[in-house]
């Protein structure tokens, strides 16, 4: 079809993510991604400065990956996970289990999902009395019923549903700055609400050291090494959402390693396969999995062979190249290209860490006018709330970065009308 057409018949039945049904704002048209660039319907050839909802991690069209799906199709696409099993998905849960030092894995095919099934773990692992969870306000955790109850209650995205989800313990942001240094009062408050809940707690669940789209705020690791201590200390579970952090997006492999703590239950999911096919898993200790018995749960496309097999290959991947190095270089690329809008009327904040960076704007931006500014400056970026920022794939060389940076910096600072 023409990308005329598809947009028509876009318009005209598909009803696409956080956006009206009838929405002003056309969809762009994407005829093929290769490397790390998009082509879009009218030819142009963009840079995706959001690795596909920070998926894509390795780019697009990776000869090993492809390969990879070529030869799982061969054997076979899929087949239930109910009583059977396969390689691919039993390497897979090695792989993750020696990665994580999680010894059971539950294969999900969404990372909400993947949440869903942390909180049933924890609320069947608990003790009698045991309902509620702890979390920090400004999170996000996915968007089905459980995950929507743990995400920020009045500045997140799913406040419509506030009056029909459990009712969870949340305790205040924290602190922002990942080099911050602690603070004290934070972590002394913390502890008392912890405490003077911990009867009623079944598990803590965080976002380590990057709350991702409940506002791309970073915080220091050790409020979340505090949140251990408390875990073990009142015998409640800790989860750690590692779905955006997971796989070296932050500079360390997990965003748990910063703190250098392990939590009893870990969700990960997004670049798992390298932004190929939907999937994601749920991991836990063999402590955890005693107490939980039988887990009432199961996807029916749970340890897809397809999507075990690509996330295996992903991994390989990724333990082949220097990715941290890559993030490195990315983050130092963001550092320095983001530095300009820093200081400027309109902009709140510019953060970096990893391959993360952050233009907060004092308002909420104009999203299809950033969009066109991003566009006619090469660049593919997806701002929401008052934030521009971009989460780019590692294989970026440094002038893609450069790209990156300077159409984000252009559309902090600029007041062209749409």
């Amino acid at each position: 079809m023409e990308a005329e057409e598809i947009s028509r018949l876009d318009r005209e039945h598909v009803w696409h993510p956080y956006a009206a049904v009838h929405s002003t704002a056309p969809a762009q048209v994407v005829r093929r991604a290769h490397g790390v660039r998009l082509t879009l319907g009218d030819g142009r050839e963009v840079v995706d400065g959001m690795s596909s909802w920070w998926a894509a991690i390795h780019g697009y069209n990776h000869p090993r990956l492809n390969q990879a799906a070529r030869d799982q199709l061969d054997d076979m696409a899929h087949v239930m996970f109910g009583g059977l099993t396969h390689e691919p998905a039993v390497r897979l849960a090695k792989r993750l289990a020696e990665l994580t030092g999680l010894d059971r894995v539950f294969l999900a095919d969404s990372g909400s999902v993947a949440v869903e099934v942390a909180i049933k773990m924890a609320l069947q692992a608990a003790g009698p009395g045991r309902t509620r969870l702890l979390t920090v306000r400004g999170g996000y955790h996915g968007d089905t019923f459980g995950a929507m109850a743990v995400c920020d209650p009045v500045n997140g995205m799913h406040h419509l549903f506030s009056g029909v989800l459990p009712q969870h313990v949340f305790a205040p942001l924290p602190p922002a700055g990942y080099g911050t240094p602690p603070d004290e009062a934070y972590l002394a408050d913390l502890s008392a609400l912890v405490g003077a809940h911990a009867a009623e707690l079944a598990a803590i669940i965080v976002e380590p050291v990057v709350q991702g789209a409940g506002g791309m705020r970073f915080y220091h690791p050790a409020y979340l090494r505090r949140l251990r201590e408390l875990a073990d200390e009142h015998g409640v579970l800790l989860i750690a959402d590692e779905i955006a952090t997971g796989f070296g997006r932050t500079g360390e492999l997990f965003g748990c390693d910063h703190a250098g703590i392990r939590p009893d239950i870990m969700c990960v999911g997004k670049a798992l396969t390298g932004g190929y096919l939907t999937l994601a898993a749920t991991l836990c200790t063999a402590r955890v999995a005693d107490a939980v018995g039988v887990l009432m749960h199961g996807p029916t496309f749970m340890g897809n062979p397809l999507a075990a097999a690509v996330a295996g290959a992903s991994l390989d991947l990724l333990a082949e190249r220097p990715w941290r190095e890559e993030v490195k270089r990315i983050e130092a690329g963001l550092l320095d290209g983001l530095a300009p809008a820093a200081g400027h009327p309109g902009v709140r904040d510019v953060r970096v860490l990893g391959a993360i960076g952050v233009i907060e704007m004092h308002d909420p931006v104009d999203v299809p006018r950033v969009q066109d500014v991003v566009l006619r400056h090469g660049v593919w970026l997806r701002p929401f709330g008052r934030l521009i920022y971009t989460m780019p794939p590692y294989a970026c060389e440094p002038g893609d970065i450069a790209a990156i940076t300077r159409a984000m910096v252009a559309a902090a600072t600029s007041r062209t009308p749409r």
